[in-house]
């Protein structure tokens, strides 16, 4: 009888029935985000592993996934490998402002299981996966129109203002009555979810503010999806009738050499100017080296394909794993999903703005749709620019032209997060 009520205590069951009801809201969040991503189809390939992720991770008694690991913004190697849980651990972490409730999940002489999702994770928070990704990201990435048409790099760059007003804006939030505010690290995490680049967002929020991960994870792919949505009103509302009606001529042909030379002397110029960072443009440009030196063929597709497709799978599933109860089920996170869609808000708006200016000088004028494709959601904002564009005069084909600031705002967005880690890591 002892041992049937042992088993019985021991299952998931048995523990949500005793009080640890928050997992059933985390369980529904988790149902709801799978539904977006399987159905509505909205940023399947990442949404659905985190999703996942964020179910497993809230299965009581499963034990995959520990927060006390990684407790403090680091791995804690000293109980990583089954280590004692001491009293000097508990005080440190107390003193690094880790929560009471993240605490309480451990007691002095506990000593922590590994789990999966643990090893997993470890990619995140070295920064490994998200490099990866960039690699992907670079060996399917034609330069060629930014090479082509280099003012549009200015757009790309205007359009990472979405980030800096963000990051002012949870600064300021400290404000509200009753709502302590966010850190400098992590508005900083939170904000880089305009440059709408999730695996910038991780990057950084992993570096910054690792107890964050995954709201923030959550709100930059809900609403990289939801950029045909939130874009087109704050272009409309932006310009003119005749100014979307502006016809761009056809870009100059980029020869081999230039594409080749491209991602050699941007690893080389972001690296000196912004090192922190490095490695997201290193491996970005290493992914498009691979494309345009056309010697590497076999390493282009496995970057693109295979590399990319595994290391997907990974990121996902352990982001996810991150959004236990203990964290998620917060007004932060409320506001977290309300400043996202301020930051890419602010980044249309930049580039839009900003493309606007640039006619008054310019004799052979740009269409100031494109600059909303500033924001680095590769190719879908370029193709909202598109279709803006046709709407206004059938004739218009900006997809190519658009494609330059919207390469240029993954470039952006790769040396604003190298900013802020260097300002706020």
């Amino acid at each position: 009888m002892e041992a049937i009520m042992n088993f019985i205590q021991a299952t998931g069951f048995y523990q949500i029935a005793t009080g640890d009801w928050k997992v059933l809201i985390m369980m529904i969040i988790a149902f709801a985000l799978l539904y977006l991503a399987i159905v509505k189809k909205f940023e399947p390939l990442l949404l659905l592993p985190i999703a996942f992720g964020m179910l497993i991770t809230n299965l009581p008694g499963a034990e995959m996934y520990h927060e006390i690991l990684f407790a403090g913004g680091h791995v804690n190697w000293g109980i990583f490998g089954g280590g004692e849980i001491t009293q000097e651990f508990m005080n440190h972490l107390q003193e690094l402002g880790v929560s009471e409730a993240v605490r309480n999940t451990v007691q002095v002489g506990d000593s922590v299981s590994v789990g999966l999702l643990d090893v997993l994770y470890l990619g995140v928070k070295l920064g490994i996966y998200p490099c990866l990704i960039f690699m992907g990201v670079g060996a399917g990435t034609d330069f060629g129109p930014l090479i082509a048409n280099p003012k549009t790099l200015l757009l790309g760059a205007a359009a990472q203002l979405g980030i800096f007003m963000t990051y002012a804006g949870c600064r300021l939030s400290g404000l509200i009555p009753g709502f302590q505010g966010f850190t400098a690290a992590e508005a900083s995490s939170i904000g880089i979810i305009g440059g709408a680049d999730g695996p910038t967002a991780i990057f950084v929020t992993s570096r910054l503010a690792p107890h964050l991960l995954g709201p923030i994870a959550v709100a930059a792919y809900s609403y990289m999806a939801l950029v045909p949505v939130i874009q087109p009103p704050i272009m409309r509302a932006l310009t003119s009738e005749e100014e979307r009606r502006i016809v761009m001529r056809p870009l100059r042909q980029v020869s081999k050499r230039e594409k080749i030379l491209f991602p050699i002397v941007v690893t080389v110029f972001v690296a000196l100017l912004v090192p922190s960072a490095g490695p997201l443009i290193a491996c970005l440009m290493l992914g498009n080296l691979f494309k345009e030196s056309g010697v590497v063929e076999r390493l282009n597709k496995t970057a693109q394909n295979e590399l990319m497709n595994i290391v997907t799978i990974f990121l996902g599933i352990s982001v996810g794993a991150t959004a236990t109860a203990t964290t998620f089920l917060s007004f932060q996170t409320i506001a977290i999903m309300c400043m996202g869609v301020v930051a890419f808000g602010f980044g249309t708006a930049g580039g839009v703005v900003l493309a606007k200016i640039m006619n008054l000088f310019l004799k052979e004028k740009i269409n100031p749709l494109i600059g909303s494709a500033g924001v680095s959601a590769v190719p879908m904002a370029a193709r909202v620019s598109q279709v803006e564009g046709q709407k206004a005069n059938p004739a218009n084909f900006l997809l190519m032209h658009a494609m330059g600031p919207n390469v240029a705002g993954v470039i952006g967005s790769a040396i604003a997060a190298g900013v802020l880690m260097a300002l706020f890591g």
